[in-house]
């Protein structure tokens, strides 16, 4: 594809957006056509013109993040973050930001004073949450890949419920500076695309002193989480385990439950005394939702010593986790979420139907690897009995986040869950030169 081919490939993804976001509500801001790069003034590179979305935490010339929240977070129109910066420079095409929970604190994409985006397989269904417009970004086919943020699952859960490919990062080995934090230990930056395939070019350009990649060559199946998940969520899984299988890949498994339990109390103590540290001005604030207010004021329960002590024990607890539950293994493999993915009336705190609980279920597979640091992919394998999509979790070894995004690539160039089109967005859809659907 010649560079002018690329160019209007990048014109073609902002007009399907805007197509498309009368019913979906995945941006908050959409760049003009005229915005893009032009042909010939980048290098001819991997990511030229490239059709990128990102989260709306990041600040960009011109642009203040409102990260959820009606009113922009501070108005600093100077700052550039080094993602975007990083993608900017090599010519990709930034489509526009996206829409997400407020202050990334929020896991089924709910959001009680904006827009929230809509799940393109089934509007009534959650998208998940907090990077909850750029999965429905990617999963419409409106951009090739999405940055998102992840403090607790924010890349994954979205990336189950929207059926697209979701990489955390290894923590601190792609940059925050530039971003709205939540709960800076456990804070990373990452991506979402439909395929491992797709996110690739991206994550080789952001990950600069990564690892190469090393052909995964055993992992083992966390059992007892597997079993703990609700059936649809099982079978689907069982089903991407088994071909897997298929792979010339060793799978072994391990009971891990316990360990999880135990690394997920840390992990909550860290992620609510951060949180109410980080946002300590809003949690009063009459602009603030009640019930966000609500949810920051639970950390200032959490007093400095108990949450250095949490902090403290991220060395300790990787190296039990490698040593009790991965062994000599590569990988860990369990679902990205215990349930089906919820509808939307389930997870609005003023719906009768509103259950807490879910709403904690939805990440509860997912902390505990941010408290660990460690790498996790997850990618569709298949889909419910409500025609919804199911995601696996693959979990590396620290500073190994290449060898998962390979090792899902092998996954996926023996299945097509990833290529299905959404079928809320069917009818919408047009095959597009230049652009996956």
């Amino acid at each position: 594809m010649t560079l002018q081919q690329q160019q209007a490939a990048a014109s073609t993804a902002i007009a399907r957006a805007a197509r498309l976001e009368p019913q979906l509500h995945a941006f908050v801001e959409l760049s003009p056509a005229g915005g893009l790069p032009k042909a010939g003034l980048r290098g001819a590179g991997l990511l030229a013109f490239l059709p990128y979305a990102a989260k709306d935490l990041f600040f960009a010339p011109n642009h203040s993040p409102c990260c959820g929240l009606a009113a922009p977070i501070e108005p600093d129109r100077a700052a550039y973050a080094d993602v975007l910066r990083c993608l900017d420079e090599r010519g990709a095409a930034r489509i526009g930001f996206t829409a997400m929970t407020e202050l990334a604190y929020e896991p089924s994409g709910f959001n009680a004073v904006a827009h929230y985006p809509r799940n393109p397989w089934n509007c009534e269904f959650i998208p998940g949450g907090s990077s909850s417009g750029s999965a429905v970004a990617v999963a419409s086919g409106s951009s090739v890949v999405a940055l998102g943020s992840d403090t607790g699952g924010s890349i994954r859960i979205p990336a189950h419920c929207c059926g697209v490919t979701g990489f955390k990062p290894s923590w601190g080995a792609i940059s925050v500076t530039g971003t709205v934090p939540l709960a800076p230990f456990l804070d990373c930056l990452g991506l979402l695309a439909r395929c491992a395939a797709d996110l690739a070019p991206t994550s080789e350009v952001l990950l600069s002193n990564a690892l190469p990649p090393a052909v995964v060559e055993k992992v083992v199946v966390l059992g007892d989480v597997l079993e703990t998940a609700e059936s649809p969520i099982r079978r689907v899984c069982q089903d991407g385990i088994d071909l897997i299988r298929t792979l010339p890949v060793a799978v072994s498994r391990v009971d891990a439950l316990p360990a999880i339990t135990a690394i997920d109390e840390q992990a909550l103590i860290v992620m609510q005394g951060e949180a109410a540290r980080t946002h300590a001005s809003r949690i009063k604030d009459p602009a603030t939702n009640p019930i966000l207010g609500k949810r920051l004021a639970k950390g200032l329960a959490i007093d400095d010593e108990t949450l250095a002590a949490s902090r403290a024990m991220r060395t300790p607890l990787v190296a039990a986790f490698e040593d009790k539950i991965l062994g000599s293994v590569d990988a860990a493999i369990l679902p990205v979420m215990p349930i089906c993915t919820p509808r939307y009336v389930d997870v609005d705190p003023t719906s009768p139907s509103f259950s807490g609980r879910r709403l904690y279920d939805l990440s509860r597979y997912c902390r505990f690897v941010n408290m660990l640091g460690l790498p996790a992919v997850a990618l569709p394998v298949g889909f419910d009995d409500r025609g919804l999509p199911v995601g696996l979790q693959l979990i590396g070894r620290r500073g190994r986040d290449c060898d998962l995004i390979a090792l899902a690539s092998r996954i996926q160039e023996k299945s097509d869950w990833h290529a299905r089109i959404p079928d809320a967005i069917h009818d919408l859809i047009e095959i597009d030169e230049g652009l996956r659907t």
